[in-house]
């Protein structure tokens, strides 16, 4: 082989390793995304910062119940969202 073509081989070998840890990094990503740990903490800080906002503004009667509405809609969100996202997927592709 001359010295141009090792230099070819070895950018093409230097890609694929630069493409797969880019999908390592993508494929964590992915599962932090689904996982329910984080499912879990959005939710607690959701409902904290809306009972303060509650608590600061003093809006309504029942604080407690009604900081429990968005994470409550963001939690569905998390399951109906997989759902559709299937849906689509197997339309489309």
């Amino acid at each position: 082989m001359n010295t141009g073509q090792e230099s070819t081989k070895m950018d093409i070998e230097n890609e694929i390793i630069l493409l797969k840890q880019r999908n390592t990094i993508v494929d964590a990503n992915k599962k932090w995304e689904r996982s329910p740990i984080r499912i879990i903490l959005v939710c607690l800080m959701t409902y904290g910062i809306v009972l303060l906002y509650s608590f600061l503004l003093d809006i309504g009667s029942n604080i407690f119940l009604s900081a429990a509405v968005p994470v409550i809609g963001f939690f569905l969100s998390t399951l109906s969202l997989n759902f559709i996202r299937k849906l689509v997927s197997k339309k489309v592709l």
